[in-house]
């Protein structure tokens, strides 16, 4: 990605879907490649698309234990008795099929003979003197897994820009690959800003507050799949934050900081930032959490998010995460979540137009499915709000009030954070 001014953009105050489209079109990957054991790769982001090396299953084969036969061999009208003319195991096909007439013992994953197409449960099933009655009414094609249902040789199962979950991992090693070529981590350095941040465990002193969004947000950035390194806390002071920046930039892809984008007499990071490199404030339209910052320190991206706890937090999932996972090589996946839709169990109104993210949790409704409900109370400050909350009940900008049953978008946090 070109990162010179790649986040340059009117200073209008921008709806989410729009600064979602301009991520989605003007970031991408910063970060090299390395080929890895597969088992090392949970979590990575693929470099390269995954092509199937085997056919799965390579021949059709039987769903469960049982007996199989050919279709044409039943009586579609009473149950059929047969002679067992052979045992399969998984992995062990006969050297060549019985003659028609004939079942053949068969357990879950064992191929089938060629020719036979139908498998009868064993429970279903009445076995004795080398015999076995089948039920009436069997379906052709019963309890029987094709050739290749899975997918097939050369069939692409994993598409590069993709993040490897468990599942992944298993299809990967399934589809006959040992390595993978996936994306380095993402370095992210993380500061803090603000002379009233105490470090946890300190004393603090009149006015002063614990430093929770570096923390917060370290954990969000290693959720993601970034690799983050603490870099400590920043005083208001613009040439200490720009020489912090500067030093720190060459070291990392990313930089991150909380507090001090807006426009007040004490938010020092946005100058600081302009003396080694490039930023534009993006108003974005959502509550909480209007003023995010992103630009480049040098030639690393930054993103200066808000100093409000819950708005940082906030912010770090809906803006931070789709810059950092691009930036980090997941250009296959959606820049958010897919939202679940739920009823609403509340009443809201407001008198704006910025998209609102209320802090929400899913109980039982009155009929047994889950409605959404906001924590009681929204504000900023407030980080109890996401701790004790589920995730995040998405209200349009030009929806004004809510109503008990109406169906609303909902994000939930494990979502957001992966």
């Amino acid at each position: 990605m070109p990162l010179n001014d790649c986040f340059a953009v009117s200073d209008r105050l921008m709806p989410l879907a729009e600064a979602l489209e301009f991520i989605a079109d003007r970031v991408s990957p910063v970060v090299g490649t390395e080929d890895l054991p597969v088992l090392a790769c949970r979590g990575r982001v693929l470099a390269a698309d995954v092509a199937a090396r085997a056919t799965l299953p390579p021949l059709p084969c039987s769903a469960m234990d049982g007996f199989a036969v050919r279709h044409t061999d039943l009586d579609p009208a009473a149950p059929t008795t047969l002679p067992v003319a052979g045992r399969i195991a998984a992995g062990h096909p006969l050297s060549a099929p019985p003659p028609p007439g004939n079942a053949v013992e068969l357990f879950t994953g064992a191929p089938l003979p060629d020719g036979f197409d139908t498998v009868a449960i064993i429970e279903d099933c009445i076995v004795g003197d080398g015999l076995v009655t089948l039920p009436a009414g069997l379906k052709h094609g019963n309890h029987v897994r094709p050739a290749g249902e899975d997918y097939t040789k050369d069939a692409r199962v994993l598409t590069a820009g993709h993040r490897l979950k468990p599942q992944d991992i298993a299809l990967a090693a399934g589809a006959g690959h040992a390595t993978l070529t996936v994306f380095r981590p993402l370095r992210v350095g993380v500061f803090s800003t603000g002379d009233e941040v105490v470090e946890p465990g300190g004393t603090l002193g009149p006015g002063q507050i614990y430093d929770s969004n570096r923390h917060g947000q370290i954990a969000l950035v290693e959720a993601f799949g970034g690799e983050a390194t603490d870099l400590g806390h920043l005083p208001d002071d613009v040439d200490a934050i720009a020489a912090a920046l500067a030093e720190a930039a060459p070291r990392f892809d990313a930089l991150l900081t909380s507090g001090g984008v807006s426009m007040g007499g004490e938010d020092h990071v946005r100058p600081a930032v302009l003396k080694n490199g490039a930023l534009h404030l993006w108003r974005v339209k959502v509550k909480p959490g209007k003023p995010i910052a992103l630009g480049r320190v040098g030639e690393t991206a930054f993103i200066g998010l808000p100093g409000y706890p819950v708005s940082a937090l906030v912010m770090l999932m809906l803006i931070g995460r789709p810059v950092l996972k691009r930036l980090m090589g997941a250009t296959g996946d959606a820049l958010l979540p897919a939202p679940l839709p739920v009823r609403a169990g509340f009443t809201f109104k407001k008198n704006h137009e910025r998209q609102t993210f209320l802090r929400a949790c899913l109980v039982p409704g009155a009929d047994g499915g889950l409605e959404a409900v906001p924590y009681p109370t929204q504000q900023s400050g407030v980080l109890a709000s996401l701790s004790d909350s589920d995730g995040l009940i998405d209200i349009a900008a030009d929806r004004r009030t809510v109503a008990p049953g109406d169906w609303l978008p909902y994000y939930s946090y494990q979502a957001l954070q992966w």
